[in-house]
């Protein structure tokens, strides 16, 4: 029997984060995982991946529309589907292979299999009981499915069997319009696909700015997808490998049916928790399915603590990191923290959506007075040049202090834009601030300054 300072189950982005930190921190550290590859649904079968069939689906996408435009003449490349997958596994193989480097590098020990907490103190693995000081539950989610809807992975599929279909559907059903089913249907509708999105709600991407709701839906819609939205679906049949979606709208509840050679159900994720015998451990939930815990990401059973996606809070790869970072600092006796309020949101697509902070939405919920800066790509010299003049970056601060309070940009490289805000955030920063920030020229950020100016005088190129 081993003994451990510190025993993480689940070897995703939270986890795996956690247990360097643990280590760097001079924490004797294990990880339980039983997936063949470390990092997770993240670098295995979810974000890294993603990205990758993004990536080259938006090259194919250059190439048909853009390259001419260039002067760059010839006959656009064909989709070799299964070099494309071999492409994105070679890219998978790459991350996974860098955590067991890092693994080895600060001597964490990767213990084989699942793991369950048979009594405070205790993990066992197989057949084997270890010994820890503290243990953290770093299991991540699965993908939740609907009511009528039985995931074969073949020709049902969650956002794992999306990233390996055996061949490029003719015609795709989505059913949710959410972050994964917006990327991964983006992604088959470059490659050829007649893509439908369904969605319950009456607006994408729930909770989101409704500016950028709008104007992302539009854009989809000019790239071939198509939406049916306040639409609920009651089930899927398969038959010959071709697959019937049933939904009823909800404005009069009409129903009709969809044909399609594959169904995604990006319906969202639940906690993963099976298996570990909380409930036997008297470890406290919530009523979602989540693991209940404190301030400082302890349970109500002293010593086992709980982040990521199996806690409350928005189900993101970087928020499962920060929160793996600091349960690691409070274990270590110094002063973990996580702010909450600056945690951005960012959509793969092209254009790419990233969000942090407040809404406008919530902003007039609260009563809070607030003032809106707001700058279209058009307008951004290096945008137009590589065609990608649509969207826009949109600041909300206070009205009287002129604290940024929020930001929400549709545009390129958004998801690496919105850093800025996040870092100005943290510092309290005004939208004066970034105003009065030099910003490389020709660059995508200076849309931020020409928002943060429109929060003032106003931009200078519009």
């Amino acid at each position: 029997m081993a003994e451990f300072d510190v025993i993480v189950i689940g070897a995703g982005p939270g986890g795996y984060v956690c247990a360097i930190r643990c280590a760097q921190l001079g924490l004797k550290t294990a990880v339980v995982e039983g997936r063949e590859t470390l990092g997770g649904t993240c670098l295995n079968v979810g974000c890294i991946p993603s990205k990758a069939l993004l990536h080259a689906s938006h090259c194919l996408h250059d190439a048909e529309h853009n390259f001419a435009k260039m002067g760059l003449k010839g006959k656009a490349p064909s989709v070799d589907w299964k070099q494309m997958l071999s492409y994105k596994d070679e890219v998978i193989g790459q991350n996974t292979k860098g955590i067991e480097f890092l693994f080895k590098k600060n001597k964490i020990s990767w213990l084989k299999g699942w793991g369950s907490v048979p009594e405070p103190g205790k993990v066992k693995v197989g057949d084997e009981v270890h010994e820890a000081r503290n243990i953290v539950i770093a299991t991540g989610s699965e993908p939740s499915s609907l009511p009528g809807v039985t995931v074969d992975e073949k020709t049902v599929v969650t956002s794992t069997g999306a990233l390996e279909l055996g061949k490029i559907p003719k015609e795709m059903v989505v059913i949710g319009a959410g972050v994964i089913g917006l990327e991964l249907g983006s992604v088959y509708a470059r490659l050829g696909s007649k893509v439908t999105v369904v969605e319950f709600l009456d607006a994408i991407t729930p909770g989101m700015d409704g500016e950028v709701q709008k104007t992302f839906q539009r854009l989809l819609k000019r790239q071939g997808l198509t939406f049916i939205m306040g639409a609920a679906v009651q089930g899927t049949t398969v038959k010959n490998g071709k697959a019937k979606v049933t939904y009823k709208l909800r404005k009069d509840d009409s129903e009709a049916t969809l044909d399609a050679d594959c169904v995604l159900v990006a319906t969202g994720r639940k906690p993963y928790t099976d298996g570990l015998g909380l409930e036997a451990l008297g470890v406290e939930m919530e009523q979602r399915g989540q693991v209940r815990t404190d301030t400082h990401w302890q349970t109500n059973v002293k010593g086992v603590y709980a982040i990521g996606d199996a806690i409350t809070g928005p189900m993101l790869a970087h928020k499962a990191e920060d929160e793996g970072m600091a349960v690691a600092e409070v274990i270590a006796g110094k002063h973990g923290h996580v702010n909450y309020g600056v945690i951005p949101g960012v959509i793969y697509t092209a254009p790419e959506v990233a969000t942090v902070g407040k809404t406008e939405e919530q902003l007039k919920e609260e009563g809070r007075a607030y003032k809106v800066g707001k700058f279209a790509f058009m307008g951004n010299g290096r945008a137009k040049a590589v065609f990608q003049g649509d969207g826009f970056v949109k600041l909300l601060a206070d009205a009287e202090t002129d604290r940024v309070l929020g930001a929400h940009i549709i545009g390129p490289a958004a998801g690496e834009l919105i850093h800025e805000i996040c870092v100005g955030m943290e510092f309290g920063a005004s939208a004066e601030d970034i105003a009065l920030t030099c910003h490389a020229h020709p660059t995508f950020s200076e849309a931020v300054r020409e928002a943060a100016l429109a929060c003032g005088d106003g931009p200078i190129h519009s």
